[in-house]
């Protein structure tokens, strides 16, 4: 039987895109999922939700927009692991390699299991939105110098912050970036979600209300037909406002994990 590491390697070979390898939630490191991760006996329980038939690291277009695929990737499944963090804790996610030419927005939004994040019907999930940024500079750098130009800085790596004022509870973090290298056509935005569990301690107590995530984004919204090559000066990030208390992180390189974790997590 070929290794995890062997498996992961003819994936990355072959993938024209990118996935996240794995998160640092309060500083210890938490291996994601890889679609490689199927073909190994037992299966690895990972906080990253299973994606096995993302085996090319594609994308979500906007005609499936509507589709359940938008949610937490193609054909997406629960992960069986949740990574413990505090509100108010950072969670960097790591990101592979992630293409030059693929500029646009980084979004993060937040979903409260009201339960146990293992066996929650994903369709049901309601999502709030922690964190956006898109266009950072219209005149850096050729087509502008956009979040995911800031992500390929930082070692491709994205931090977000867990807000203070939510309640304590289990919630999906649902992580993605929209590559807008080809949405100047019809149905060429490309959406490249991805989900991990966490279970976090807070003192707060909003539970925010949320939306759909088959209800974020139309074909013909302004931040998804975007021509990345024409003379802009300014762009609209799609999807539901940001929350309002969302914490923004001040994008730099991470420092390093302080500890690795393996085995199921218990979830508060």
């Amino acid at each position: 039987m070929l290794s995890i590491i062997t498996l992961a390697g003819i994936i990355s070979a072959v993938a024209a895109h990118g996935t996240v390898s794995g998160i640092v939630a309060d500083g210890i490191y938490y291996i994601g999922y890889n679609p490689s991760m199927q073909y190994i006996t037992p299966n690895p329980a990972t906080v990253g939700w299973k994606t096995p038939k993302d085996l090319d690291n594609g994308f979500i277009a906007p005609a499936a927009y509507a589709n359940a695929d938008i949610i937490c990737h193609v054909g997406a499944g629960n992960a069986q692991a949740a990574a413990p963090i505090k509100a108010g804790g950072k969670v960097n996610l790591q990101w592979t390699p992630w293409p030059t030419t693929h500029k646009g927005p980084v979004l993060d939004y937040l979903a409260n299991c009201n339960g146990p994040c293992e066996t929650a019907d994903k369709s049901k999930l309601k999502w709030f939105k922690i964190g956006e940024s898109a266009l950072i500079d219209p005149k850096k750098m050729t087509n502008g110098y956009w979040a995911t130009d800031q992500l390929i800085a930082n070692n491709n790596t994205w931090t977000i912050t867990i807000p203070t004022s939510i309640a304590t509870g289990n919630y999906v973090l649902r992580h993605e970036i929209i590559g807008l290298h080809a949405a100047g056509q019809a149905n060429g935005a490309q959406n490249y979600p991805q989900c991990f569990n966490l279970a976090v301690k807070s003192s707060g107590t909003e539970n925010p209300d949320g939306v759909l995530a088959t209800t974020f984004y139309k074909a013909t919204d302004p931040g998804i037909k975007f021509d990345l090559y024409s003379a802009f000066t300014s762009y609209t990030i799609p999807g539901p406002p940001l929350y309002a208390s969302a914490i923004t992180v001040s994008q730099t390189a991470p420092p390093k994990p302080t500890a690795s974790a393996t085995g199921v997590y218990t979830v508060f």
